[in-house]
């Protein structure tokens, strides 16, 4: 069953008979069904991928920026479009779900300065989210940041497996194009404890 989500489209891949789960920018999804693959593209997003192999739970998040300017970490209830809170919330519900901490695999992708590399906003993303890592004491198993090219992710949380491509320049423009919309859309959303509200139709 799936135990805690904020996450998009849910689409069956009848070719690999599993469930593929789209990920966008400001969500987090923890399951323990076998059937499905967490599915993201990224930019100058991160995404981290955990899961307990013992449990057969696993997640994944995908946050645009560090923190906020509070920088309080774990504390904004703003949205997991923040690495703080995104990190914070999605293993906390791993481990209400019945994860072990010190079981935890940690896999993080994404962080490229796919277009602009004077604000470098990839980096300081790849930079906290390897930061955050170290402070909370967790082992991070496998790592593929930065560079200047988006990224598509195919996450198995029952196995543990990662099956990453790297795009093109030609997707460049439209997957920050898409983060921008997303971070617009994001900003005008209304926030009701730790669930995010989107309308119909992205």
């Amino acid at each position: 069953m799936v135990l805690q989500a904020v996450a998009g489209r849910r689409i069956y891949d009848a070719a690999n008979a599993n469930w593929m789960v789209k990920m966008f920018p400001g969500e987090f999804y923890v399951t323990r069904k076998t059937d499905e693959v967490l599915v993201t593209v990224l930019g100058s997003c991160v995404a981290a991928c955990i899961r307990d192999p013992a449990a057969g739970i696993g997640g994944m998040n995908h946050f645009m920026l560090p923190q906020h300017k509070s920088g309080n970490w774990g504390q904004d209830a703003q949205s997991a479009r923040f690495g703080n809170f995104a990190m914070e919330k999605l293993i906390n519900e791993l481990i209400k779900a019945g994860a072990v901490r010190d079981r935890l695999e940690v896999k993080v992708f994404g962080g490229g300065n796919v277009t602009d590399t004077t604000n470098a906003v990839g980096t300081d993303n790849a930079d906290f989210a390897l930061r955050y890592l170290q402070a909370e004491g967790l082992r991070c198993a496998a790592q593929d940041l930065g560079g200047t090219l988006p990224r598509r992710i195919h996450y198995y949380p029952s196995t543990g497996r990662v099956v990453r491509k790297l795009l093109g320049a030609s997707d460049t423009y439209a997957i920050k194009r898409e983060e921008n919309d997303y971070g617009s859309r994001l900003n005008g959303q209304k926030t009701y404890g730790d669930i995010q509200l989107f309308g119909e139709g992205r």
